[in-house]
């Protein structure tokens, strides 16, 4: 199995990945990028990178001997007045600008751009760890009750039009009333500002109501920017009286799968997954 170059941002998803290709006996490095990765990935091998470092990441990956990159964890667009590139960097940068412009995508995907480049391939998070997708049906041993279909099927409606629209990732409904999209904030702070609403528009702790639909934007580069749900998501989805979330099968990621079950199962929330095609 090929050497693997991951490039971190923050969150727990990095950490997770590292894990597993450690349990698997999998070589790979870490390319740390600095002001977002966890402090916990500093035992593993590998360097700590700025954003606008690229020929500092490009020539640590090759001294790690790693053929493969996977890009993974949340990195906010940077202000790019305020990069510190290397002379690799700075001949990258105005296309990212041109890029930038265009939206996230576009930005990503001139991103991965570079590193395929200079030869090495890409391997999705999803790739990595396989078992990380979100499968079809009930995740967990909370089932939505029929009251939730409505908001299930308006929710991923809604999810999926924002995503062709390049807005955002998620949406929350609650009897048929839409509560929040998501945009530039994402999904923790769409989340808080849903338990801010009077309670009269939303659920709560003794009867949850609405659910929150997450899905791909159809020109996502899903190598690198799949939807995600973790621990963090089933708490504010609780916090905000919500009955449960719901996503496409094999489009979203479930980072610490067996905690966000319990996690799930002790507030009473379910998790469901669709297929990509289909109404709920």
């Amino acid at each position: 199995m090929r050497k693997l170059g991951l490039i971190a941002g923050g969150g727990s998803l990095p950490v997770e990945l590292a894990s597993h290709c450690e349990a698997a006996g999998r070589a790979f490095a870490v390319m740390r990028l600095r002001t977002f990765a966890d402090a916990a990935l500093a035992r593993h091998p590998g360097a700590e990178v700025g954003l606008g470092e690229f020929g500092k990441i490009f020539k640590s990956l090759r001294d790690e001997g790693c053929q493969v990159v996977c890009f993974a964890g949340n990195v906010s667009r940077p202000d790019f007045s305020a990069l510190m590139p290397d002379a690799r960097g700075l001949k990258v940068l105005p296309g990212l600008i041109v890029a930038a412009r265009k939206g996230d995508d576009a930005l990503l995907r001139r991103v991965l751009d570079e590193f395929e480049k200079e030869g090495f391939e890409i391997e999705g998070a999803h790739e990595v760890m396989g078992e990380m997708t979100l499968p079809r049906g009930r995740l967990g041993k909370v089932s939505p009750a029929q009251e939730h279909m409505a908001d299930i099927d308006k929710a991923l409606h809604v999810a999926r039009e924002i995503g062709r629209l390049d807005i955002g990732q998620g949406a929350v409904v609650c009897d048929g009333l839409v509560l929040a999209v998501e945009a530039q904030e994402g999904t923790d702070a769409m989340l808080r500002r849903v338990a801010d609403l009077p309670e009269a528009i939303r659920g709560r702790a003794e009867r949850r109501l609405g659910v929150l639909a997450k899905a791909p934007k159809p020109i996502q580069e899903t190598r690198v920017d799949l939807p995600t749900i973790g621990v963090a998501t089933i708490h504010r989805a609780a916090r905000a009286g919500l009955a449960g979330i719901v996503g496409e099968t094999g489009r979203l990621l479930v980072v610490d799968r067996e905690a966000v079950i319990a996690a799930a199962d002790d507030v009473g929330l379910f998790i469901l997954g669709v297929d990509p095609q289909e109404r709920p």
